[in-house]
């Protein structure tokens, strides 16, 4: 559990979600001829992907910034300290996520689309065909062929209602950790109707009102989850779900979500030992790797 329940004055940040660097130390970038980047600034988190000869070998995953450069920045920051690694052992960098015309080291921008998809290819496997992307202020239902190659997508990103900052203002909202809503809400006697707003500010007061009504945490909570539910499946439903399913972004962690969206769809998301919140930067990193291979490395870019 992170750092949500903080000593002193300061007011607990019951949404702050777990920060997450890893390295995999049974690997040595130094040997590797490819050394790629991925950077996914998102509107809630942004992460740093590192690619050692097309496989995944290190990451970050923190809270955006108050500005998409220096979020770029940190993430990537969160991996030097941790692997030693520099931009002078980067052969290219790819940016991606609502920020990617902003990295500032970054040799070139892809859509967050594409390396969802192509993230996904490698996180799920050549299996994959329906990418669910929840992201911190929209979600994306795309379609991919056997190598991650994007064939279709919708997205809705009218409301924030249905996505990671909605989760985080039910979470304050609620006062409890973030990382305990999606067990909780099936800490119910019976499964309640789902809230009937899809906009953040009302949902919040519609929360107020139900607390209000008699409605435990626990059970507004569970009709919360099952209104993220209703509003992506809808979303996958006009596009259309393929087996192979498979879910990104940071919602993908919250199992109250995740168990009503399969029970809705009739359909299990498939199941991937990689932080599926690492998707975009990862899809972005592969990318790079490819390109290494067909034109060369890069001179690297000052941060």
């Amino acid at each position: 559990m992170s750092e949500q329940l903080n000593t002193g004055d300061k007011k607990p940040e019951f949404w702050r979600w777990q920060e997450n660097c890893w390295a995999d130390e049974t690997k040595d970038w130094r040997s590797a001829k490819a050394v790629t980047v991925g950077i996914d600034v998102g509107s809630v988190s942004s992460q740093c992907v590192i690619v050692a000869d097309g496989e995944l070998y290190a990451y970050n995953s923190m809270r955006t910034g108050n500005n998409s450069p220096d979020s770029a920045r940190n993430a990537f920051k969160g991996v030097t300290e941790k692997t030693g690694l520099t931009l002078d052992d980067v052969h290219m960098v790819v940016g991606t996520g609502y920020g990617r015309v902003n990295v500032p080291f970054s040799h070139k921008a892809i859509t967050e689309i594409a390396c969802h998809a192509r993230g996904a290819n490698y996180m799920g496997g050549n299996k994959v065909r329906t990418i669910l992307d929840m992201g911190g202020q929209d979600c994306k239902a795309i379609h991919c062929d056997d190598k991650g190659k994007v064939t279709n997508f919708l997205m809705n990103d009218k409301c924030a209602a249905g996505t990671g900052r909605g989760m985080e203002v039910i979470s304050d909202l609620m006062q409890i950790p973030i990382a305990e809503l999606g067990p909780r809400s099936f800490e119910v006697d019976e499964e309640p109707e789902a809230v009937s707003s899809v906009c953040v500010v009302f949902a919040k007061s519609e929360a107020l009102a139900l607390l209000k009504g008699g409605y435990t945490k626990n059970k507004v909570i569970a009709a919360y989850c099952q209104a993220m539910a209703e509003r992506v499946v809808s979303l996958l439903e006009r596009i259309g779900v393929e087996e192979g399913f498979f879910i990104t972004g940071g919602i993908a962690k919250n199992p109250g979500v995740v168990k009503r969206i399969e029970k809705l769809l009739g359909i299990q998301a498939m199941n991937t030992k990689i932080d599926s919140q690492i998707a975009g930067a990862l899809g972005a990193a592969l990318f790079a790797n490819t390109l290494v291979q067909k034109q060369g490395p890069l001179a690297p870019i000052a941060a």
